[in-house]
C-alpha cells in the first residue's frame, strides 16, 4: 500500500465492467493503465462474456486483480432486480469504470438505483462499434445509451468522430471527454527482438501485417483478397485471435494465398515484434483511433487503411494519401507501398515523428489521471499525488 498522501484511500478499489476481456485495443489500454497504477489500486473485473478473459495474461503479476464467479451478471434481460443487484455490488468500490455497449447494463443499473443510495462515481468508456453499428447506430441502443448515461461522471472517447456521435446522438454534452490513445513510443524504436511464429523472412520479401481481434467488423477477408492480387514475394501476417479465424483461413485458401498467410494468434508486447512488418494494413468497416496504427507509426511503419474513424488525422501528412475511400484505392495503395522501399522508409520515418509528438502514453496517462482523480476526491491513482479538481 502506498502512503505518499496522508489520508488517501489507498488502495483504491476499482470495479471494471467490460463487454469482453479478450485482448483487443480497449482491453490493452485498460490493462496498461491498471499496471501503471501499481499497488495504489485493487481491481475487480466483470465481463459480459464471462469466458472471454484472454487479457488477464497481460496484467502484471504484481497487480491485485479479482475475477469473481459470484458477482451479478452483466449480460441478461433488463430488470429492476438485476439492476438492484448490480448497484449493491458496486457499493463495495470507490470507482466504477465501464467499457462499451456490452457493459451498458451496469451503467443503467447505476442510473436507476442512484436515487436510492450512495453509489461510487462511474466513468464510461466507448471505443467503437461492431459490424452491426459500423454504418448507423441501432436506434434502440442509442435510446438505451441516452437513458443510461446521465449519472455517469464522464464518457471517455478516443476520437473526434466518436465525440460527435456521443454529443449528437447520446446527448452527453460537456461530460464527453476525448482522451487519445497513447503508447510507450520509445519502446518501439529498437528493432524486433521476438520472432513471429511461422514467419521466416526471406531476402526480397515484403511483409504486410495487421494486428486485430479476428471479428467481422475488421473485415480481414477483404485484406486477404487484396494481398492475393500482389506479387508472390508479398506475405501477409495477421496477429490476433477471434471467432473469424476459420473464415479468414478459408478466404486465403480460396484466393491461393494460404502459403503466404501467417496467423500466429495473440502476441503480447507488440514493441518486440511489430518491426517484422514492412507495412501495417487495416481493412476495417469501422474504427475510431486504433492503437495498432499508433504502434505501427512508433515503429516507423507506413499505414494503408480505409478512411475510417480518425485514422487519416492520426497518421503523418506523408501517410495521408494512403488512407483511402474505396476498394480500388486500397489495393493501389498496397501495391505502391510494396513496390517502393524508399517510399516505405520516408513515410515510416514521418509516422515515427508524429507518434512521438502526439501519441506518447505520458499524455494519455496524465489525462486519465486528471479524470479519475475527479471522481476520487482528487486522489490520482497513477502518481499517488493529490491533484486539483477540474
Amino acid at each position: 500500500m502506498s502512503a505518499e498522501v496522508p489520508g488517501a484511500p489507498w488502495p483504491i478499489r476499482i470495479l471494471h465492467l467490460h463487454s469482453s476481456f479478450s485482448l483487443g485495443g480497449k482491453e490493452a489500454r485498460a490493462v496498461r493503465l491498471m499496471n501503471l497504477m501499481g499497488d495504489r489500486a485493487h481491481h475487480t473485473i466483470l465481463s459480459a462474456m464471462p469466458d472471454a478473459l484472454g487479457a488477464r495474461d497481460a496484467v502484471d503479476p504484481a497487480i491485485v486483480v479479482d475475477f469473481p464467479k459470484d458477482a451479478p451478471p452483466l449480460h441478461g434481460k433488463p430488470s429492476l432486480g438485476r439492476y438492484r443487484d448490480l448497484a449493491r455490488y458496486m457499493r463495495q468500490f470507490d470507482l466504477v469504470l465501464s467499457y462499451n455497449w456490452g457493459a451498458m447494463d451496469g451503467v443503467m443499473a447505476h442510473r436507476v438505483m442512484a436515487p436510492f443510495g450512495d453509489l461510487p462515481p462511474l466513468i464510461h468508456h466507448e471505443d467503437g462499434f461492431n459490424e452491426d453499428e459500423s454504418v448507423r447506430r441501432n436506434w434502440k441502443r442509442n435510446a438505451f445509451r441516452r437513458l443510461a448515461l446521465p449519472t455517469a461522471e464522464a464518457l471517455v472517447v478516443p476520437s473526434a468522430l466518436l465525440e460527435r456521435i456521443a454529443v449528437d446522438e447520446w446527448r452527453t454534452g460537456r461530460r464527453t471527454v476525448v482522451i487519445r490513445n497513447g503508447i510507450d513510443t520509445p519502446a518501439y524504436q529498437a528493432g524486433p527482438s521476438v520472432a513471429i511464429p511461422g514467419l521466416e523472412r526471406r531476402e526480397g520479401e515484403v511483409v504486410i501485417g495487421t494486428v486485430a481481434g479476428l471479428r467481422k467488423v475488421k473485415d480481414l477477408p477483404r485484406l486477404v483478397r487484396a494481398v492475393a492480387t500482389l506479387p508472390p514475394h508479398v506475405r501477409l501476417v495477421i496477429v490476433g485471435e477471434g471467432s473469424e479465424r476459420a473464415a479468414i483461413a478459408a478466404e486465403a485458401a480460396a484466393c491461393g494465398l494460404a502459403d503466404r498467410l501467417v496467423m500466429p494468434g495473440f502476441m503480447a508486447q507488440p514493441a518486440r515484434w511489430i518491426g517484422h512488418f514492412d507495412v501495417l494494413a487495416l481493412s476495417s468497416l469501422s474504427e475510431q483511433a486504433p492503437i495498432a496504427v499508433i504502434e505501427a507509426m512508433a515503429a516507423g511503419l507506413p499505414v494503408v487503411s480505409p478512411a475510417v474513424g480518425d485514422v487519416a488525422a492520426m497518421v503523418s501528412e506523408a501517410n495521408r494519401p494512403h488512407v483511402v475511400t474505396d476498394e480500388a484505392g486500397f489495393r493501389a495503395a498496397l501495391a505502391q507501398m510494396v513496390q517502393n522501399a524508399a517510399l516505405r522508409a520516408d513515410v515510416g520515418a514521418a509516422n515515427r515523428r508524429t507518434a512521438a509528438e502526439c501519441f506518447d502514453e505520458s499524455m494519455m496517462v496524465a489525462a486519465y489521471e486528471s479524470l479519475y482523480a475527479r471522481g476520487l476526491g482528487g486522489y490520482g491513482p497513477f502518481s499517488g499525488n493529490r491533484v486539483g479538481r477540474d
